[in-house]
């Protein structure tokens, strides 16, 4: 079994304001569940996890949910909230209630979008944080390299939390040498806490155009490393990644950049860790 652990689908562009952004027209336009289902198919994949798409609003996560309730291989949902708001467990409700509500596995914040490195030690950030652990739920961390530290600390807080690291916290592969260096120490700091996971996804967007596996190799080593297969789970970041590589390169990417490891710990980041992490519900 292989599970893709992190995409998108944005079937219109309403509310996706960061797509009008230069440079992103390759993805500016509607995803479907129809297009999702042509690629896992052309690649073999049997399950996914779908993660909100940065519109940043509640009406997202039921049209998300619907669609998981609607397309087979969409095994959960992790929905958008805002973390540091006052009625997280409410609103957690609400979701659950949702056509699709029994697909939540997931919350996530768009932290990487927050200017402070340190907005993960905020109190009510904190208390949204518990709130989602009391539901027993993951909360996914899309953050940049510069708050890892904070997200380490904030795993600490609350360590009933299951945590996901997306996009091993977008370390600046494109700098080589210099981006490993400044990234390594805090990504340690993380994943020394237990209950953290992380996803080798969306490594080639950070890597630039001209990326090859060679570029992605160090720093996937690195996960491999700090948290071992049994926390690491793939996610093709797909249609994000199709800035940089299509879905089928993606997968060979990280094929190629692993370093060598045995029959269980493949099975583990290709599919055991998140359907452990995510308690999804399989065939």
């Amino acid at each position: 079994m292989i599970i893709d652990a992190h995409h998108h689908l944005w079937p219109n562009l309403d509310g996706y304001t960061w797509l009008d952004e230069p440079g992103l027209e390759r993805i500016r336009r509607p995803f479907t569940p129809a297009d999702l289902t042509t690629e896992l198919a052309a690649n073999d994949i049997d399950a996914t996890v779908l993660v909100e798409g940065g519109r940043c609003h509640p009406d997202e996560a039921a049209l998300l949910l619907r669609i998981a309730a609607q397309t087979g291989p969409i095994a959960g949902v992790v929905a958008w909230i805002d973390v540091a708001a006052p009625d997280v467990t409410a609103e957690i409700d609400r979701y659950r209630r949702l056509e699709g509500g029994y697909l939540l596995v997931g919350l996530r914040s768009q932290v990487q979008g927050e200017a402070d490195p340190d907005y993960l030690d905020r109190a009510d950030v904190r208390r949204g944080l518990t709130a989602i652990a009391a539901a027993g739920l993951v909360f996914d961390l899309v953050v940049r390299a510069d708050q890892l530290p904070a997200a380490a600390r904030a795993a600490r807080a609350v360590p009933q939390l299951r945590l996901v690291l997306d996009h091993l916290g977008k370390p600046r592969i494109d700098e080589g040498e210099a981006g490993l260096r400044r990234w390594r120490e805090p990504f340690a700091m993380l994943a020394a806490s237990p209950q953290v996971s992380c996803k080798v996804s969306g490594m080639v967007t950070e890597a630039g155009p001209a990326w090859s596996p060679d570029d992605l190799a160090p720093f996937v080593a690195v996960a491999v490393a700090e948290f071992g297969a049994e926390r690491l789970m793939f996610g093709s970041d797909w249609p994000v990644c199709l800035l940089a590589a299509d879905y089928h390169r993606v997968r060979e990417g990280l094929e190629r950049a692993l370093p060598p490891l045995r029959p269980h710990d493949l099975d583990e980041i290709y599919a055991g860790t998140a359907a452990r992490v995510y308690r999804l519900m399989l065939p």
